[in-house]
């Protein structure tokens, strides 16, 4: 049988990102849990550099620095939108694509104009979670979804390239989604699923 990973209920765990969205994204879906959660922000507003070359070495890297930052418990998350006719662009460039600024909707615009001539839409957002433990240890867990590339842009819920998403076998972008809808099916749900399997909260 797999070894659990056992973390005590009493310790917080710091989520390392300084995405407001996506810190209360992982929020809601670590409550199932009982883990009281804060941000890495609370410890340094300084971002580190993301030069992995794939989503796991990101992940990592933004685990090892909060874990560094707090001595506690770190949980990253590294995720992107990968476009089946831009060889898998964005990718691991999928947040540089917004801009120091973060503006998603210039983003979407420039997979907008990149898509113009194209019929294939197919397209995947992957979300990898990157756990350190206190003691250092470390673990990941990947989720994947695939859909389709749609516009114009629909929905104002979720953040980044949520409303030019539709996942498959669905009608509505994630950005029209409420958020406990698309907390059921998303990426980083699927990849929370895997670790809340592996954890006990003592």
């Amino acid at each position: 049988m797999k070894n659990k990973i056992k973390i005590n209920k009493n310790e917080k765990i710091v989520i390392a990102s300084h995405n407001k969205g996506k810190v209360k994204e992982i929020k809601d879906l670590l409550e199932p849990l009982a883990l009281k959660a804060v941000s890495v922000s609370k410890f340094s507003i300084i971002e580190p550099k993301e030069n992995g070359a794939d989503f796991k070495e990101n992940a990592l890297i933004k685990a090892r620095g909060a874990h560094k930052l707090s001595g506690l418990n770190s949980l990253s998350d590294d995720s992107g939108l990968c476009i089946e006719a831009l060889e898998g662009q964005p990718g691991v460039f999928s947040a540089r694509w917004a801009g120091k600024e973060k503006n998603f909707s210039k983003a979407m615009n420039i997979i907008k104009k990149k898509l113009k001539n194209e019929t294939n839409t197919n397209a995947y957002f992957i979300c990898v979670l990157a756990l350190i433990t206190k003691d250092k240890n470390e673990f990941c867990f990947t989720g994947k979804i695939h859909g389709n590339i749609m516009f114009p842009a629909k929905g104002h819920n979720g953040f980044g390239y949520d409303p030019i998403f539709i996942p498959k076998n669905f009608d509505k972008t994630f950005g029209e989604m409420l958020p406990n809808q698309k907390e059921l099916i998303s990426h980083r749900a699927l990849a929370f699923h895997k670790l809340k399997e592996s954890i006990i909260v003592r």
